[in-house]
């Protein structure tokens, strides 16, 4: 296999060379298609690949820059789409067997229509866990998805197709949706930027469609994913909880914001979590180091919070539903995995009492995060407790520092943002001694996109990662 041409790297540098004519969207696309092909058939990030649909695509993007016109700022641009948001000609299957017989979509989602609208083409649908449910790729409809750091490990879930595929080199960007750590997860496990917006900030088709999830993307640096957030983030009239335009430019933003002086507070544990101490002592070291680089001032203060599994998994039921058709439940239960079946039989008749549970569990929550937030403006965590695990999952019970856990607690971090609908961002770390990557999260005020980013962003420049990993024999 050729060597990756040098724009092919991020998504800013090949838009800036298909602007420049330096070479046309449909090179780079065929670029993408020959990726594909040579390291989708180890890693399974893509479920579907239509090459005639993507490179019409191209041509239309190239013709419009032999009219003089401005394709847009992802001019070119290769795009993986995760197989939970909508893109027209494409079917959307969920990770389902259920659904994986649907036919194509005819309308994109708000997000990869503004994608689209800005020059990105989209070249296939990336693997998700079966309805978006579990933090790794194994499903009955599209089988395993695994990690370009290690075939033998998972790259995250529930958008692990999109993280494996950018890891990998075949898209330098691919959408990602996060209703619980589903972004930052698959970001943590393969070395990439994985930012949660402000819910609300992305736009979805109606609200009713769930609480906690959010559009965004993994890429592999982070101007990367303040572009994505300029070119999708606004209101639309479809989702009522839309947020207002943010009044400024992402892109701008990372280089000049200035947060020197902004509260930090370190958290290994949350006052809840079991973390792998190799995974804690790295992502420890990079708070540090960003602390220092951002010049922000530290705070000790204990955080101690509620589990938040037990409320993200109350409401996280309730949003499975929305995904069915009438009759799917029970009479096709036999197609769904496991965990998705085990959801569907225990909420089948969940009652109001139980559900104003999980709302007051839910609020106790919320009261939690918004006293830290009194106190600190930056909360610093690791992304994942545990480095990527088995590919085809965790099992049914983990050791983590000694203690054993359920496998959902190896991920015990991320959910908070959703369910207080905080930005957050996963940045990579550094390596454990096996070689794989490890996540730092940076959880900050809700609305403060723009502070997340440019504190990624100054971490990135005091502690630069690689953007892929070691090349696989050519």
């Amino acid at each position: 296999m050729q060597p990756r041409p040098p724009w092919m790297e991020t998504a800013i540098g090949t838009a800036q060379a298909v602007r420049r004519r330096e070479v046309s969207a449909r090179e780079t696309v065929q670029e993408a298609l020959r990726r594909i092909e040579a390291r989708n058939p180890e890693l399974n990030a893509f479920v579907v690949v239509d090459p005639e649909l993507a490179l019409r695509a191209a041509d239309r993007v190239d013709e419009r820059i032999a009219r003089g016109e401005d394709p847009g700022p992802l001019a070119g641009v290769p795009l993986g789409v995760k197989d939970m948001d909508s893109c027209a000609g494409f079917p959307t299957a969920y990770g389902s067997a259920v659904l994986k017989s649907r036919p194509p979509m005819t309308e994109d989602s708000v997000h990869v229509a503004r994608l689209r609208a800005a020059g990105a083409v989209p070249v296939g649908m990336t693997s998700s866990s079966e309805l978006g449910t579990v933090h790794f790729v194994r499903t009955r409809a599209f089988g395993v998805t695994r990690n370009p750091w290690n075939p033998a490990k998972t790259s995250g879930g529930s958008s692990g197709g999109s993280s494996a595929a950018v890891a990998a080199g075949m898209v330098p960007i691919a959408t990602a949706g996060d209703g619980g750590g589903s972004t930052r997860i698959p970001a943590a496990f393969t070395g990439l930027v994985g930012l949660k917006p402000s819910y609300g900030r992305i736009p979805r088709e109606g609200a009713v469609t769930s609480q906690t999830a959010v559009w965004g993307a993994l890429t592999t640096t982070v101007a990367d994913a303040a572009r994505h957030l300029d070119v999708t983030a606004g209101p639309d009239d479809r989702d009522r909880t839309s947020l207002p335009p943010a009044g400024g430019v992402y892109e701008r933003a990372i280089e000049a914001l200035d947060v020197a002086g902004l509260r930090a507070a370190w958290s290994v544990d949350l006052g809840y979590a079991a973390v792998d101490p190799e995974v804690a002592e790295l992502a420890e070291r990079a708070a540090a180091a960003l602390i220092d680089a951002a010049a922000l001032r530290r705070v000790d203060r204990k955080v101690t919070l509620s589990d938040p599994v037990r409320a993200w998994l109350g409401v996280g039921a309730i949003d499975i539903w929305l995904h069915l058709e009438r009759g799917d439940w029970p009479d096709r239960q036999q197609e769904m995995g496991s965990f998705v079946r085990g959801s569907f039989a225990s909420t089948e008749h969940f009652p109001a009492p139980r559900y104003a549970g999980v709302l007051r569990r839910l609020m106790r929550l919320e009261h939690e995060v918004a006293e830290v937030f009194r106190d600190v403006d930056v909360l610093l965590t690791p992304t994942t407790a545990v480095p990527a695990f088995a590919a085809e999952g965790p099992g049914r019970q983990m050791v983590i520092d000694g203690r054993s856990v359920d496998p959902a607690l190896s991920v015990p971090f991320t959910m908070v943002a959703n369910l207080c609908w905080n930005p957050a961002v996963s940045v990579p770390a550094g390596l454990t001694r096996a070689g794989l990557p490890v996540g730092l999260q940076i959880m900050v005020r809700r609305h403060a996109d723009d502070v997340a980013l440019r504190l990624a962003r100054l971490f990135e420049q005091a502690r630069p990662w690689p953007l892929r990993p070691p090349a696989p024999p050519v």
